[in-house]
């Protein structure tokens, strides 16, 4: 997949700990970025005590300092829209089959896609679970399910040991 591009679009999330949350998963996951719509989370942000700073090189991009009315505009034409969320007709994730280069959107958390969106998709998916997960489970599930599916899906101490904390020094004993 050496073409491979993937993009989070966040439909005007309103929780900083979501998207907090979204953005550490984007970093487990290696996104390339990490779009969102609206003023909700621009309003949020000014009103969190939270004082921890989230360092990350993965651009965290409002599209309306772009120019842009909606997510699909802030890829190029070759990345296909995958739009995520609990709505008929959609394809459940396990009978998914990921595209190198996507952009997945996913809705509000307290909402869903708009009828737009979804009919500009090239797929639309859920995850099938009884009831709906927060927003932040929703990407991390999604973005599992992709390098599960991928050919990056590559495991052994090496990557445990680049990947866990540094106090953490516990192995299995044969």
């Amino acid at each position: 997949m050496e073409n491979e591009c993937v993009s989070i679009g966040l439909t005007n999330p309103k929780s900083t700990s979501n998207v907090g949350s979204v953005m550490r998963a984007a970093g487990c996951y290696q996104v390339d970025q990490v779009f969102y719509s609206g003023s909700r989370y621009d309003r949020a942000v000014k009103m969190a005590t939270d004082t921890k700073k989230v360092s990350t090189s993965i651009p965290l991009i409002n599209i309306d300092s772009l120019g842009i009315d909606n997510l699909i505009d802030a890829v190029d034409t070759d990345t296909k829209i995958v739009c995520v969320d609990l709505i008929q007709g959609a394809t459940p994730l396990p009978a998914f089959h990921h595209p190198d280069k996507a952009l997945y959107i996913f809705g509000p958390e307290d909402g869903t896609i708009g009828q737009k969106i979804v009919d500009r998709a090239d797929f639309v998916v859920f995850v099938p679970t009884v009831g709906c997960m927060n927003l932040a489970a929703s990407v991390n599930v999604l973005l599992y399910d992709r390098l599960a599916k991928s050919t990056r899906a590559t495991a052994g101490d090496e990557l445990i040991r680049q990947s866990k904390d540094v106090n953490n020094n516990v192995k299995v004993r044969i």
